[in-house]
């Protein structure tokens, strides 16, 4: 059994002035990116945002620098009706009508940015999993690190936790350096990649109450689970860019969304387990229709029906929209 992709439909750009957010206008938020979802436990949606520019942003693309730049940006949603878009209730500012930067510089260790690739919440604590960037390329990035910050007062104020790191290796080869958090019976999962684009995605897994900690977390070897990271073994090949992962109780099937960078399209996988085996990749979107596009974050209230939301990026616009995908089961199940 899989899934297939039926129909796809954008729903509306959510950041920019242009969108129903007016995020320029709210909250001095003219261009930004990602759009990372998850549920916060408290009838909301957490939306977090990449690189984010006010006044003076080129009108193409990230930058300049000297352009109000924020490493990362956070709002929150209460929306249910998605049909309607991606609406944001408010985000975390720093003073009235900015929106203020939640993960700051790390001075410990040379930074570019400091760019939001998952989350989740438990015991009324959000983690928020990120990469720290040293160095951008021309086709990737190297990362010192990735790692989580934590908040107890909703996302309004962030520790950034140094003992919750994992380490990239003096190569840039680490397993874990963007991440995908999945949650589904007793286990947190974490679903990872190398920095850049191009990598596989591997697989560990976690306590809820120990998301913080990463040796607490165990590795999937391909038979078993190891808290030696070292023996984690590809769950998916890649390459995979930036990733979302989520359990569709409607399906019954896990759902896994990331960037195919070298074709130029965003493709949702499948499997019957975090631990595959994980389908081709059926493409959701291409570059040919939304240029520059990248990104790819499931939206977590929309997973036990035959309809999905996620978030999409595009370069140019440098904005944020939300869409919406129609799937179905092959085969079908029997009515009998």
């Amino acid at each position: 059994m899989t899934v297939r992709v039926c129909a796809v439909d954008v729903i509306g750009q959510a950041t920019g002035e242009a969108s129903p957010n007016r995020t320029a206008s709210r909250f001095a938020v003219y261009a930004t990116d990602l759009g990372v979802l998850w549920d916060d436990g408290d009838d909301g949606v957490v939306v977090a945002f990449g690189d984010t520019y006010g006044a003076g942003w080129g009108g193409n693309g990230a930058g300049p620098p000297t352009a109000d730049w924020r490493w990362n940006t956070l709002g929150r949603s209460t929306t249910s009706d998605l049909s309607r878009g991606l609406l944001l209730d408010d985000m975390v500012e720093d003073r009235p009508g900015h929106a203020g930067e939640i993960i700051p510089r790390d001075p410990a260790v040379a930074e570019h940015t400091v760019i939001p690739t998952s989350g989740i919440a438990d015991g009324g604590r959000q983690y928020l999993h990120y990469m720290s960037v040293r160095w951008w390329g021309r086709l990737t990035w190297r990362t010192n690190h990735g790692g989580i910050a934590y908040s107890d007062d909703g996302g309004q104020t962030w520790v950034r936790d140094p003992a919750a790191r994992w380490v990239n290796t003096p190569r840039g080869r680490h397993p874990f350096q963007l991440g995908g958090f999945a949650r589904h019976g007793a286990w947190v999962y974490l679903f990872g990649t190398p920095n850049g684009r191009r990598g596989a995605i591997s697989l560990a897994r976690v306590a809820p109450a120990d998301v913080g900690d990463p040796a607490a977390y165990r590795y999937w070897t391909g038979s078993a689970w190891s808290p030696r990271v070292g023996q984690a073994v590809p769950v998916a090949d890649g390459p995979a860019g930036e990733l979302s992962a989520a359990y569709h109780g409607g399906l019954d099937r896990w759902l896994l969304v990331h960037l195919d960078e070298p074709r130029a399209r965003i493709v949702l996988r499948s499997a019957p387990e975090p631990t595959g085996p994980w389908s081709d990749g059926e493409v959701l979107v291409t570059g040919a229709e939304h240029p520059g596009l990248y990104g790819g974050f499931l939206h977590p209230w929309a997973l036990d029906g035959s309809e999905i939301y996620f978030t999409m990026s595009q370069w140019g616009p440098y904005a944020v929209y939300l869409l919406r995908a129609r799937l179905e089961r092959y085969p079908p199940r029997d009515p009998r």
